[in-house]
């Protein structure tokens, strides 16, 4: 329901490249750690979101999204359902165009209003599961 098979094709294949991915820190027994790598084989710049703003995978991080000094085009989202609505509304506020919601992760309210803004959203779903669905040759 908040990941049609056409949104997730979009925000994959044609929203750009640079991936916000808040949550992601050195910690590699986290789900953010690998998926950010999935994300990179596939072409993907990640950039690690995280109070520690630890540099992760090669990339700088910062400790939120609006201390990232360039454009990001997807906000992947690792936090609780409580605090992803807010990422969601900090994502449209740096004018993201796409905000992805990893499992276990939805929040309705917060699906309405970035929509609402203009962006796509997927919720409840893994880019580092779809992706490889896409049959693109992306993999590095």
């Amino acid at each position: 329901m908040y990941g049609d098979p056409a949104t997730v094709r979009k925000i994959l294949t044609e929203l750009g490249d640079t991936w916000a991915v808040v949550g992601l820190s050195s910690n590699q027994a986290r789900a953010a750690y690998g998926v950010a790598e999935v994300l990179q084989r596939f072409g993907k710049r990640v950039v690690p979101v995280h109070p520690k703003a630890e540099t992760v995978h090669g990339e700088k991080g910062y400790p939120s999204l609006d201390a990232i000094p360039f454009e990001v085009d997807v906000v992947d989202v690792f936090v609780n359902s409580d605090l992803a609505g807010a990422v969601a509304d900090d994502a449209v506020g740096i004018g993201a165009k796409a905000v992805w919601f990893q499992l276990g992760v939805v929040d309705e309210a917060a699906y309405e209003r970035t929509r609402a803004a203009g962006l796509e959203m997927v919720m409840d779903r893994c880019p580092a599961i779809e992706i490889p669905r896409l049959g693109t040759t992306g993999a590095r």
